[in-house]
């Protein structure tokens, strides 16, 4: 980190983090910060210091220190702290302890010894940030709804670095409770599920002897003063309360028993049905169909195969949003029924068979795919923005995994179809003995004379050459392969063909059990298209790089601004 000034109520202080003494520079500048509050003659107020920390999530674009100044300013203006024209006014300062955020901290007395009106602080410094979205590129949130999960605080963030994990013990409890409610039937299945999931619980019970609520706590995670840190269901997201915890089996459904070979398919048959009825209800039951379909994705991420597991983790985090819809929500959908059905039966069918067929597995994911787009339907005829760009992401992620799918299934049977006669040297042979850009791009050509235009301009390009100089080192004809995977789904619908061809050669490679990439790298198409028609809108700014297909390492916490 590179702790540093972006801005100030005075142009001309001197920044702590660019002096040799840093420790009597900030010494310094905290008795000018305070200086007011020293001269006050009325009682100072008992919490004199105002903080505020801005930040960006990371799909945004990097913000320059110039950019970050602005907001601070803004920000202040905006909260109360120092109105533009006011001379007199609060003294602060901006930080910008990391590239994605900063710290503003400010002394709650003005210049002129009156204190500042900070009544509405908080929503008129959100109405700031909507603005800054707009001008500077970035991805537009939407507050007020409360539907927005629980974001990690700096300290916990904090916290975690130093305690070496992966993520914030919030968002590790959130996901663990998330499983577990969609997963269960009852509310003792709930709690059982927790703790075989290795999470403390504690329930809170009534005089009466009702359990009226809940909390988690990860082993090992304490606070100073060594005692276990529990968060609530409400703490972690809205919809993890108790109470919106029981409502998933208010109304009991029973899913077919069925032979574990078989469960794909009869999920695939009920989410299909289900997508048709989405919203048809109304409103509020619109919000249960898409809660229940948010349910569904967790537990298909749990249950799914190893190849496209990483996809659909991160389309469960994805919709989470989604799942949420402003205002009630009615429980009686055709829809939710079907959703519930097929819950349970993916939960129970994939715990008694183990992880299962990724092949057996495609239809299934196409069928979820296209709920998804039912439900970013449904949000955008609400006009819910906020959750119809979560659907989006949601979408392109599920379908990235239909095209995985989609490859390893041509693999599996390719390989049991004719092999190249013995002793005739295959076009195979001679690709591995040429690299380079020419002889892939002839590989295209070849196989693909309809797109081959298309796909050599696409940005994706690289990803996918990258993919093919692959199955060439594997001892394959890229050309043969390529035809293959094409042939499998059309490709009429494709925002982007190169990198839809991408992933069904990354699932190809990974059935065939060759290397995933001439460079041992994992693919990274950087097409901003999506791979079908009714894609979402994009994150605007400038996206970061892809997630590699099927690394189940999660993202990093975000944070709202």
């Amino acid at each position: 980190m590179d702790p540093h000034l972006v801005a100030s109520w005075d142009p001309y202080i001197d920044d702590p983090g660019r002096v040799p003494d840093m420790a009597a520079a900030i010494s310094d500048l905290a008795l000018l910060l305070d200086a007011p509050v020293f001269a006050m003659t009325s009682k100072p107020p008992p919490k004199h210091v105002y903080h505020v920390a801005v930040r960006n999530p990371p799909e945004d674009r990097q913000l320059t220190d110039e950019e970050w100044g602005r907001v601070a300013q803004e920000m202040m203006h905006a909260a109360g702290i120092a109105r533009h024209g006011q001379e007199r006014a609060c003294r602060w300062v901006a930080i910008r302890h990391a590239d994605d955020h900063i710290h503003i901290v400010a002394t709650r007395a003005r210049e002129d010894g009156r204190q500042p009106n900070l009544r509405q602080d908080i929503v008129r410094m959100h109405a700031a940030a909507r603005n800054f979205e707009v001008e500077f590129g970035l991805r537009r949130l939407v507050d007020g709804d409360h539907t927005a999960r629980k974001w990690p605080r700096t300290g916990e963030m904090e916290k975690a670095v130093r305690r070496g994990l992966g993520e914030p013990v919030r968002e590790t409890l959130q996901r663990t409770v998330r499983e577990a409610a969609a997963a269960a039937a009852s509310e003792e299945e709930f709690f059982a599920r927790l703790t075989a999931a290795g999470v403390r619980v504690n329930r809170r019970v009534a005089p009466d002897g009702n359990v009226t609520g809940y909390s988690v706590a990860l082993p090992g995670d304490r606070d100073q003063g060594q005692q276990p840190v529990f968060f609530s269901g409400a703490r972690l997201a809205p919809d993890l309360s108790l109470p919106r915890v029981r409502e998933r089996w208010a109304i009991a459904v029973s899913a077919p028993t069925v032979a574990p070979a078989q469960m794909w398919q009869e999920a695939e048959r009920r989410v299909r049905a289900a997508a048709e009825h989405l919203g048809a209800g109304g409103l509020h039951e619109g919000a249960g169909d898409v809660a229940a379909l948010g349910d569904l994705i967790v537990v298909a991420a749990v249950a799914s195969p190893h190849l496209v597991r990483g996809q659909l983790r991160d389309a469960a985090f994805e919709y989470e949003r989604a799942s949420r819809a402003p205002g009630d929500r009615r429980l009686e959908g055709q829809a939710r029924s079907l959703y519930r059905e097929s819950t349970y039966l993916v939960s129970r069918s994939a715990a008694v068979a183990g992880r299962a067929d990724t092949v057996a597995a495609l239809g299934f994911l196409v069928a979820l795919a296209t709920a998804v787009e039912a439900a970013q339907r449904w949000h955008q005829a609400q006009q819910h923005r906020a959750q119809a760009e979560a659907s989006g992401r949601a979408g392109r992620l599920l379908r990235e995994a239909v095209e995985v799918t989609a490859g390893a299934r041509a693999a599996r049977e390719y390989r049991a179809g004719r092999r190249p006669a013995a002793g005739r040297p295959s076009r195979a042979g001679r690709a591995v003995a040429v690299s380079g850009e020419r002889p892939m791009a002839g590989v295209v050509q070849e196989a693909l004379p309809g797109h081959a235009r298309l796909i050599l301009a696409d940005q994706a390009w690289p990803a996918l050459r990258t993919r093919l100089a692959a199955v060439a080192e594997a001892g394959e004809d890229p050309a043969a392969v390529l035809a293959v995977v094409a042939a499998r789904r059309e490709l009429g619908s494709a925002d982007s063909v190169a990198e839809v061809l991408t992933w069904r050669l990354y699932g190809w490679s990974r059935e065939r059990g060759a290397p995933t990439s001439a460079t041992g790298k994992s693919p990274s198409p950087t097409s901003t298209g999506g791979t079908s028609r009714t894609s979402g809108p994009r994150k605007t700014g400038a996206p970061g790089p892809r997630r590699p297909p099927g690394d189940e390492q999660r993202k990093g916490p975000r944070r709202a601004r």
